[in-house]
């Protein structure tokens, strides 16, 4: 029987249009846009200025706090300014602006292709390197890999999980990566696992994947210590703690991080880029993202430098069709609309999903009908339709104390509502308002 986790849940349209598409490489742009904050927690701080000519790999942006990291330049070029920029959310944040010019390489990295399985360096170096190369969590979350990889005074780490589940649908960059990058994955897990000081790391996957769940099982017989956790398909699988639950059976407590039940969670990508950082010395630069909708012409998965607009990756999967609505940053789920298509690729951007004219516009909004499902589907055993009610009447008191900070956002409420509720807009608004005052309190 296969694992998933017990609470909540739900199963919708995959439309993985894209999965059988190998990766393909999207060509350089002209004028690459580099957002300076591209993962939770601090700004990186600019160190270079206009005019400043830059190679591929070169620090542009330092990291400004422990929760924070390095920012690369994905192109060779020079600094045309430093300017505010609207980014995937629709506010203004700065922005390295770089008029692209050949693609002149760092010397210090490695560009080979050959597999190298192994490193000389200790849990700390590797820690070390991973923060200077600027990894993050590449599953959307964009979290600093190297805070994960150094547990608080006390935690220890038992178990590393590689996210492997992309249950968003129409997303498939994760798929391809496994496919096309195996050894690669395996390595960056090893190198991961060297980092914790664990012995023991498990990578979960979908069955909807039976193709990467086959090619990983093969190659995970020359790496010992990592097994291949075939999982049920169930929405919000791919969140950390419906992970935890399902492959190893622990509950990360309310308000916990899962290294209190011994666990590290990271993403196929992360582990990718793990092994670019400590292997070929390679920052991180690019990542896969899929374009893909009913109505794109050629969904796809591209090789994509940062700072690429939106628009060239349209572009190349067909162009924008003529019914579009909306353009969503990520998947239906939990991802964003954007306000225009010039908007930048960071290193959290998984997907580009092309909503058509029949699908892009919400139903007019009902009174509750006291139906339960929304309660019945939340992964974390919530009451989506409270925490509505206390946003609306700003009762953040009771927000907390009904714990809408665990919410994980990932809108199983809004996609079972047959009210047409906009359950998460409001859970969002609340739990970014306590957020800012448990901030103040400290």
């Amino acid at each position: 029987m296969l694992k998933t986790f017990k609470i909540g849940g739900v199963h919708p349209a995959e439309n993985k249009l894209s999965a059988h598409k190998a990766v393909e490489q999207l060509p350089l742009p002209k004028t690459a846009t580099i957002m300076v904050a591209q993962h939770i927690g601090a700004p990186s701080k600019v160190i270079v200025q206009r005019g400043d000519e830059v190679k591929v790999g070169q620090i542009i942006a330092q990291s400004a706090g422990f929760v924070s990291t390095n920012i690369h330049s994905s192109v060779s070029g020079k600094v045309m300014k430093i300017d505010t920029v609207v980014d995937s959310s629709g506010y203004k944040k700065n922005a390295i602006v770089i008029n692209v010019v050949g693609d002149e390489w760092d010397e210090s990295i490695d560009r080979s292709t050959e597999l190298v399985t192994d490193t000389d360096l200790d849990a700390k170096a590797i820690t070390d390197k991973i923060l200077a190369a600027g990894i993050v969590g590449l599953g959307g979350a964009t979290f600093p890999t190297h805070v994960k990889l150094s547990p608080p005074p006390g935690m220890k780490a038992e178990v590393l999980l590689i996210n492997g589940v992309e249950c968003e649908p129409y997303l498939t960059a994760d798929h391809r990566l496994m496919l096309e990058k195996g050894d690669e994955l395996m390595v960056g897990t090893k190198i991961l696992m060297k980092a914790l000081n664990v012995n023991r790391a498990a990578i979960g996957i979908e069955n909807n994947k039976p193709d990467a769940i086959k090619h990983l099982k093969e190659l995970a017989k020359k790496y010992e210590g990592i097994e291949i956790c075939p999982l049920k398909v169930q929405y919000p699988q791919g969140g950390e703690k419906q992970l935890i639950k399902a492959v190893i059976g622990r509950e990360v407590p309310s308000g916990a991080l899962p290294i209190a039940v011994g666990a590290v969670v990271n993403n196929v990508g992360t582990a990718l880029a793990t092994y670019e950082a400590i292997i070929k010395n390679k920052p991180l630069i690019e990542r896969i993202v899929t374009v893909t909708g009913k109505s794109v012409a050629n969904p796809s998965n591209f090789m994509v430098r940062i700072g690429t607009p939106t628009s060239q990756l349209i572009e190349a999967a067909g162009g924008l069709p003529d019914d579009t609505a909306k353009i969503i940053s990520g998947g239906p789920m939990m991802g964003k609309a954007v306000s225009n298509i010039e908007v930048p690729v960071t290193k959290g951007t998984s997907g580009i999903l092309i909503i058509k004219e029949e699908e892009g516009h919400r139903k007019p909004m009902q009174n509750c009908i006291r139906c339960g499902r929304c309660v019945s589907v939340c992964p974390m055993g919530l009451e989506p339709f409270l925490l509505m009610t206390l946003s609306e009447k700003n009762t953040w008191d009771k927000s907390e104390e009904e714990r809408v900070m665990d919410c994980i956002e990932c809108g199983s409420c809004s996609y079972t509502c047959p009210a047409n509720r906009p359950l998460l807009d409001h859970i969002r608004y609340g739990k970014m308002t306590v957020g800012g005052i448990i901030r103040t309190r400290k």
